[in-house]
């Protein structure tokens, strides 16, 4: 990567997804910091600690759709209610399973998220996305 960012969050439930979303953000040198909330309750909550404690925020969040409570719809709703700092600092990629065309379409077209990228994240697709 040409431009490596400081952190990255990776919110998803499952821990095979993650460790291998992490791995690929890793060896592709795309932030110094990979940090995962294993649901998108306990993100939401990091992302306003961090904004209430002035540490730097993630540029980069990798959501998945598909978790009990607060899914990736829920995560997108409960975020554009985030203070602005979050919302400005904090690009959102889904990262998701799902093949539902029309929820696709409707995750693409909330003004956060950046794109769509199917699991497990690759070093091509990653590539791709931040060019």
């Amino acid at each position: 990567m040409d431009t490596m960012v400081n952190k990255v969050m990776i919110v998803d439930d499952n821990e095979v997804d993650n460790f291998i979303t992490q791995r690929v953000l890793e060896r592709s040198n795309v932030a110094k910091e990979v940090i995962v909330a294993n649901s998108g309750q306990k993100a939401l909550n990091m992302l306003k600690e961090m904004a209430q404690g002035k540490k730097e925020l993630p540029s980069y969040i990798f959501l998945d759709v598909n978790m009990p409570v607060v899914d990736g719809f829920v995560f997108l709703y409960d975020f554009e209610e985030l203070p602005f700092v979050i919302r400005e600092q904090c690009k959102v990629f889904i990262l998701s399973s799902m093949i539902e065309e029309q929820a696709i379409e409707r995750l693409k077209a909330n003004p956060f998220v950046l794109d769509f990228l199917t699991k497990p994240l690759t070093p091509l697709a990653l590539q791709e996305v931040l060019v």
